[in-house]
């Protein structure tokens, strides 16, 4: 991609628990006039089935657009043949959120079953940015050692373990630091209120669901 061109991400959505991140993660890439490569696996998409309400991959509601934006494309899973498959589609990095272990055993063991494991290959390839949300726990050793693998191979590991030093109030804001981690890892700017400013504040009210307010002291650092 040249520097006049607007950025391009290749985005993949398997069957983890998080459509949530996938989601925010979707939103925020549209808003910030990425080029979104979107590909969800069968597994993907029941997930967004259970956790979303979706029965079928609606590309307005990930975007959180009325209409499904012209900046976000989706690609079948089976189309092996698509154009992120090809190491001469220029683009900006690749991230799939979540990743399941199943995907993450496939990019290590170099098993191209469906699209976005070859999509994953191709990137590590072609030395481009590849990004893995692995959202699973506890981790096997199995897990472990595909995770040394990718890593090893040129992938970014990057577990949605959210931070708690900004006080999150919502499970929103909770999901929000992990994209807005993954945004940094992309290189894509935004806007998120995930940076640590060196300190916590003194106190914080967190709301109770009796309608009453508590007051906590911040813990020590």
């Amino acid at each position: 991609m040249n520097a006049s061109s607007p950025q391009r991400i290749v985005v993949g959505v398997t069957g983890a628990s998080g459509a949530l991140y996938a989601a925010r993660l979707i939103q925020l890439l549209v808003a910030a006039e990425v080029e979104t490569h979107l590909v969800v696996s069968p597994l993907g998409q029941r997930l967004l089935r259970d956790e979303l309400g979706m029965e079928r991959v609606d590309l307005a509601a990930l975007a959180g657009t009325e209409a499904a934006p012209p900046n976000l494309v989706t690609h079948h899973t089976k189309d092996v043949g698509a154009t992120i498959a090809s190491g001469s589609f220029h683009h900006d990095g690749m991230i799939i959120c979540p990743c399941s272990s199943n995907t993450l055993g496939a990019i290590a063991s170099g098993n191209a079953s469906h699209l976005i494991h070859r999509a994953a290959h191709v990137t590590l390839k072609e030395r481009r940015k590849l990004v893995l949300v692995h959202r699973e726990m506890p981790l096997s050793l199995i897990d472990i050692r595909n995770m040394q693998a990718v890593t090893e191979a040129g992938a970014v590991v990057a577990p949605a373990n959210p931070g708690f030093y900004k006080l999150p109030q919502t499970v929103e804001a909770i999901a929000d630091f992990v994209v807005g981690r993954c945004l940094d890892l992309l290189d894509v700017p935004h806007d998120l209120n995930i940076r640590w400013a060196g300190k916590i504040a003194p106190e914080t009210t967190c709301p109770q669901p009796d309608g009453k307010t508590v007051c906590r002291p911040a813990a020590k650092r």
